[in-house]
C-alpha cells in the first residue's frame, strides 16, 4: 500500500487526503453492512503515490478525480442497485467538501478473480491504497499484475478517448468566442493525450507499468534502437504529459498558441492511430480515410450476439435488425473519430459525410452537429 498520495505535496495536503480516506471508510461501513463490505480502495493517481498537486495562490489543492473502489460480496449489478444512489449522494458530498470530484465504483472481490486482463484492473490491482478492509484483499487477483498480457484494443481504447479529447478541443478551439475556461479545457486534454500516446507505445510492446515515470523510464529506453527511433517524438511530447500529471496547472495560453499545439499534437494522434491499428487488426490503412471506410470488425474481441442484445438497448429494436447489430457500438466512434478529428473531407467529401451520418445515425453537415451526436455515443461506450 502506498504511504503518500502525491510525489511532493506538502505534509497539509498529504494529511487532508488521508483525513477524506478516513471518512470515506467510516461513511461506506455505514451505509453497507460488514457482512457484505469486503473492501474500499483509492484507486488513480493518489492511489498510486502520484497524485497531481495544484499550486496556486501560495497553497496546494488536489487536482485529479479521487476514485473510490467499493468491494462488495455478491453479484455486482444487485449491488449496484441496491447501493448506487447512496454512494453517488456521499460522492456528491465529498464533491463539496474537497472542491474535486469524488466517485465511487462497485465491484467485488469474486468478479475481479474471474475478470481477463484489462490496463484498468491493472492499474488498480498493482497500486492502490487500502482505506478498509483486510491487508491483501486483492491477493488472489495476481493475474491482473501482468502488464504484459493487457491486449491492444485496450491501447486502442485509450488512444480512442484521449483522441476524443482532442475532437472536443479541436471544436472549442474553432469558437468565435473562446474562454479562460476553453482554455484550460484544451490545455488539460493535449497534457493528458501526450502522456497517453507513449503509454499506448508501452502497451503495443508489453512494457506497460503503473508508474508514470516507470513508464517514461521505459519510453525513453525503448526509443534508443535505429527500429523504433520514430518513437522519439512521443517520447518528448510523454516528457510534459508526467510533468502535467504530477504538477498540474490551469492553463493560460492565448487561442493561435493551443491551436498550433494541437496541430503538432493531433499530427502525432493521427500517425500512432494508423500503426497501432494496423498492428491491431492485421490489416493495412494508410490513410484514416481508408480505415473510416473499412467495413471490417474493428471490435473482434467482443461477442456478437451480446452486441447485438447492447445495440437494441442503446439504440432500440430497429438497430438490432439492422446491418452492423453484431459489432460493439464503440465501432462507430472509432470509425467516425478519425475523420471528424483527422480528415480535412469529412463533410465535403459525400461519401465521407455519410459515413459519419450511418455511424452516428443522425444527419450531419458540420462538425458542430457531428460532435453532438459522437458525444452521446461516446459517453456510453468509451
Amino acid at each position: 500500500m502506498n504511504s503518500r498520495f502525491t510525489l511532493d505535496g506538502s505534509e497539509a495536503l498529504e494529511s487532508r487526503l488521508d483525513q477524506l480516506c478516513r471518512a470515506v471508510g467510516d461513511r461506506v461501513a455505514a451505509l453497507i453492512p460488514p457482512s457484505r463490505l469486503q473492501a474500499v480502495l483509492l484507486g488513480g493517481g493518489y492511489g498510486r503515490g502520484e497524485g497531481g498537486v495544484l499550486r496556486q495562490g501560495g497553497g496546494e489543492e488536489p487536482y485529479n478525480d479521487l476514485e473510490f473502489y467499493v468491494f462488495i460480496k455478491g453479484s455486482t449489478i444487485l449491488n449496484d442497485r441496491r447501493y448506487r444512489a447512496a454512494l453517488h449522494h456521499l460522492g456528491e458530498e465529498f464533491t463539496q467538501h474537497i472542491g474535486i470530484e469524488v466517485e465511487f465504483k462497485i465491484l467485488s472481490i469474486e468478479k475481479l478473480r474471474r475478470s481477463p486482463v484489462s490496463m484498468f484492473y491493472y492499474d488498480l490491482v498493482s497500486a492502490h491504497r487500502l482505506v478498509s478492509g483486510p491487508e491483501g484483499a486483492l491477493e488472489d487477483c495476481d493475474h491482473h499484475r501482468a502488464a504484459h498480457r493487457i491486449p491492444l484494443h485496450e491501447a486502442a481504447r485509450l488512444l480512442m478517448n484521449r483522441s476524443s479529447g482532442l475532437l472536443y478541443s479541436k471544436e472549442l478551439l474553432a469558437k468565435t468566442n473562446f474562454t479562460a475556461e476553453d482554455a484550460d479545457f484544451v490545455g488539460r486534454n493535449l497534457a493528458k493525450a501526450k502522456l497517453a500516446m507513449g503509454d499506448v507505445i508501452l502497451t503495443a510492446y508489453g512494457q506497460y507499468h503503473f508508474s508514470c515515470r516507470e513508464r517514461h523510464r521505459r519510453l525513453e529506453k525503448l526509443s534508443q534502437t535505429e527500429a523504433t527511433s520514430w518513437i522519439l517524438p512521443f517520447v518528448q511530447v510523454h516528457t510534459d504529459g508526467v510533468e502535467f500529471k504530477l504538477h498540474p496547472f490551469k492553463s493560460i495560453q492565448p487561442r493561435e498558441a493551443l491551436q498550433s499545439e494541437h496541430a503538432e499534437i493531433s499530427a502525432l494522434a493521427k500517425q500512432l492511430w494508423l500503426w497501432l491499428e494496423n498492428r491491431r487488426l492485421s490489416r493495412t490503412f494508410d490513410t484514416v480515410e481508408a480505415y473510416a471506410l473499412d467495413r471490417g470488425v474493428k471490435c473482434p474481441e467482443s461477442d456478437p450476439a451480446k452486441n447485438i442484445l447492447i445495440t437494441a438497448r442503446a439504440f432500440g429494436v430497429s438497430a438490432a435488425l439492422g446491418s452492423g447489430a453484431s459489432r460493439y457500438p464503440r465501432e462507430r466512434l472509432l470509425n467516425t473519430l478519425p475523420l471528424l478529428l483527422w480528415s480535412e473531407n469529412a463533410f465535403g467529401d459525400p461519401k465521407l459525410r455519410e459515413r459519419v451520418s450511418e455511424e452516428l445515425r443522425v444527419p450531419v453537415t458540420d462538425l458542430s452537429s457531428a460532435v453532438r451526436a459522437y458525444k452521446t455515443i461516446w459517453n456510453r461506450f468509451n
